[in-house]
């Protein structure tokens, strides 16, 4: 809970468990500038989360490597060089024709910064 009161010359907090004896004082001298708000918000990872978990499903290597290389304003072509492959085989890695390797993961990593094991 959080207890805010705010006058012309009285400004004060007071937030944690506020005693129902204190919430009465304040609502009974305060209450025009009284503003009560109940702190009950939980944090949860985000990992554990449903529309998490499916949108996790849905990730394949294939669409990371597309979303990374469009990310990254790279054109096929430019990242098959930067990799030493051609636009052929960055082109069947991102519709899932072709698996990404695990030397190419690794180079892919250090291209676009992220954990290699994103792209396997």
């Amino acid at each position: 809970m959080l207890a805010v009161v705010k006058t012309p010359h009285t400004n004060f907090t007071v937030s944690g468990d506020i005693p129902e004896n204190i919430l009465n004082i304040l609502k009974t001298q305060y209450k025009k500038h009284l503003i009560l708000e109940d702190e009950k918000d939980e944090y949860v990872e985000v990992s554990t989360m449903d529309w998490y978990k499916k949108a996790e499903k849905r990730q394949t290597p294939a669409k990371t490597l597309r979303f990374y290389r469009t990310l990254n304003k790279l054109t096929q072509a430019q990242l098959a060089e930067k990799i030493g492959t051609t636009k052929q085989f960055i082109s069947n890695m991102e519709t899932g024709q072709k698996p990404i390797s695990r030397k190419t993961a690794y180079l892919l990593s250090e291209i676009f910064d992220i954990d290699a094991g994103r792209f396997v």
